[in-house]
């Protein structure tokens, strides 16, 4: 029998999407082969727990404490948040936060207290510069780090504390029973007449609406000739509100770049014209302590040469966390890292500052505090006349 041509092509179209659907078919039995084996051995796992564990364990509990398992395997800022924390992390960032109202600083492997906060929980109570905290709701504070102190600290508005501290003039600790109060992330007051002084704590959601009512009650004061920004031990917070303080004294230009594994993690922040005491020199302070969305302002204004930097580099924390629905908890993971105008990453050593002014050995925590805020006045006077 003779095939016409037709009939020939139909059957080579025929045998070659065969051969191709069977190809497809084998590497994804490869591919989903693979992805199977590790859901087998984390299912047989926890059946082999479920089955032989000497007590009986919950299985939410066991999937909880799976992921958990993942998350630790990776940088330490990535992590599981179970319901309860999931719900903690929003209520740090979407609303003031609560503490007793101090700003601190290590001081021989102690928090000490460099000043209490005007009208805060701690300076009703007494609490004074110089106080070493050693202990928080009866839990020691020694060994461990100002993050761990000040993550003790801060809670619920409301909410019971008690403050054990040490105080030098005292032979015994002192004991203080504290309710914890609403702090405003942003504080401020004038440092000499014409240069205003505005500190932010964290980011949050108000923090650009405090930092636009804080300049313009020092501006009602008089012009200003000069501005001090405080971010010592500003952790971070908001990534959008970070940018938002940069824009407000940046009228153009690259504010920060995050560059990430996926596309969507790719993203550039600009300035917009409008800005918060435009052409007033800028002094900002830095520490150790200062991370996250503090090095994205930080960076931005230094880069952008719109302040001068001073005291310590920051804490190099450049990366970024997105939070991932999942279940009744969430995945924190790190997604993507900042880079600054200048392209440099933030994790890579953090932002040094222009003006590096270490605490000498023999110097107070008050005295170094004086000394960085005489530095900054200083070189914002030095701009002024130059």
């Amino acid at each position: 029998m003779n095939l016409r041509p037709i009939t020939i092509i139909a059957v080579l179209v025929s045998m070659l999407g065969g051969i191709s659907l069977g190809v497809a078919a084998f590497w994804s039995a490869v591919y989903y082969e693979g992805e199977a084996r590790h859901e087998r051995l984390l299912v047989a796992a926890a059946r082999e727990i479920q089955g032989s564990y000497i007590a009986e364990v919950d299985p939410d509990d066991l999937v909880d404490n799976a992921i958990r398992g993942m998350m630790e395997g990776l940088d330490g800022h990535s992590a599981f948040l179970d319901g309860d924390a999931l719900v903690v992390l929003e209520e740090e960032t979407t609303g003031r936060f609560g503490g007793i109202g101090i700003e601190v600083g290590m001081a021989d492997g102690l928090p000490t207290v460099i000043a209490p906060i005007a009208g805060g929980p701690a300076e009703r109570a007494g609490i004074e510069p110089g106080d070493r905290l050693i202990e928080v709701d009866h839990r020691p504070l020694e060994g461990r780090t100002l993050s761990d102190a000040v993550r003790d600290l801060r809670g619920e508005p409301g909410t019971p504390v008690h403050v054990r501290i040490r105080r030098p003039t005292e032979v015994e600790p002192l004991d203080f029973d504290l309710t914890r109060g609403a702090i405003a992330s942003v504080v401020s007051r004038s440092l000499s007449a014409g240069t205003g002084y505005v500190r932010i704590y964290q980011f949050d959601r108000p923090t650009r609406t405090d930092l636009d009512n804080a300049i313009q009650e020092l501006q009602r004061e008089g012009p200003l000739s000069g501005l001090v920004l405080d971010l010592r031990g500003n952790p971070g917070g908001l990534l959008e509100t970070a940018v938002d303080v940069a824009d407000a004294f940046l009228i153009d230009g690259v504010i920060v770049t995050i560059e990430g594994r996926e596309a969507r993690s790719q993203r550039t922040f600009y300035a917009t014209p409008d800005a918060l005491a435009e052409g007033v020199p800028i002094a900002v302070l830095i520490n150790g302590q200062s991370a996250s969305g503090s090095e994205v302002v930080a960076g931005a204004l230094k880069d952008r040469g719109r302040a001068v930097l001073i005291g310590a580099p920051s804490y190099g924390k450049g990366s970024v966390q997105s939070v991932i629905r999942l279940g009744s908890g969430a995945l924190k993971l790190t997604t993507a890292h900042y880079l600054t105008p200048a392209g440099h990453s933030i994790d890579a050593g953090g932002v040094v500052p222009d003006i590096r002014l270490p605490r000498r050995a023999d110097e107070t925590l008050q005295d170094h505090d004086q000394r960085i805020l005489d530095a900054a006045l200083g070189e914002l006077q030095k701009t002024a006349t130059g």
